[in-house]
């Protein structure tokens, strides 16, 4: 991967966590409840999810146990809101069954060993790539394992660090070499690009004048300066 050489990464963090303050992601009450929604929000909006969520706290089936032995048809039902509901419903199913029979219903147990083994195994489950393998390690097991997203590769595309055409290895291998491993840093440092994405990095139309990162960015600077 051929990175070019412009700010760094713990840079990038400093100016954006100055002008966000302290930021942090996910919004969960407990672990298990990050794994559901890391399943739930694969090719939907997440505040559709939060309605699918919803919907399970009001069923009381937000837990390894009711999931497991929950009768399928009612789980499609339940979660309906988020898309792919008998999709996902499936790979929530055999997720909970699993979480249940081989790790004591503790997802802190299903994430342990090293990070690697830890992702390996999260991998092995039908329905979950790298994205959401990642977002369950840091935000469920709080393990410093960088999540790369659609917003990550937008945003330093037109920093033009990188160009775009990176696997989601590359870009992690990357993201996990530069920066120093700490849960709390990779956390806030993904909330910060999250919200660049939403507030200013836009796919169409961005608010390059007003980003706090302009002044570094090749694509800020071609429709600011051009």
């Amino acid at each position: 991967m051929d990175v070019k050489a412009k700010a760094s990464l713990l840079d990038i963090h400093k100016t954006l966590q100055a002008h966000f303050g302290a930021l942090k992601w996910w919004p969960a009450r407990h672990p298990f409840e990050v794994v559901v929604g890391a399943i739930l929000t694969q090719n939907t909006a997440w505040k559709n999810v939060e309605l699918a969520i919803e919907n399970l706290r009001q069923a009381n089936s937000l837990d390894p146990q009711t999931l497991a032995n929950i009768v399928t048809e009612d789980l499609e039902q339940i979660i309906r809101p988020a898309g792919y509901f008998r999709q996902k419903a499936e790979r929530l199913k055999l997720l909970a069954q699993s979480l249940v029979t081989a790790y004591q219903g503790c997802v802190e147990t299903l994430c342990s060993g090293s990070l690697e083994e830890a992702r390996s195994r999260l991998l092995q489950f039908k329905g979950i790539g790298p994205e959401t393998a990642d977002s369950i390690l840091l935000y469920a097991a709080k393990r410093p394992s960088f999540v790369i997203d659609a917003y990550t590769r937008r945003i330093f595309e037109r920093l033009g660090m990188i160009s775009g055409s990176e696997t989601y290895t590359e870009l992690r291998t990357y993201f996990m070499r530069e920066l120093p491993h700490q849960e709390k840093l990779f956390n806030a440092y993904h909330a910060e690009l999250v919200q660049l994405a939403k507030l200013y990095c836009l796919k169409r139309q961005p608010n390059c004048i007003r980003c706090p990162l302009v002044d570094m960015c090749d694509y800020g600077q071609t429709l600011t300066c051009g």
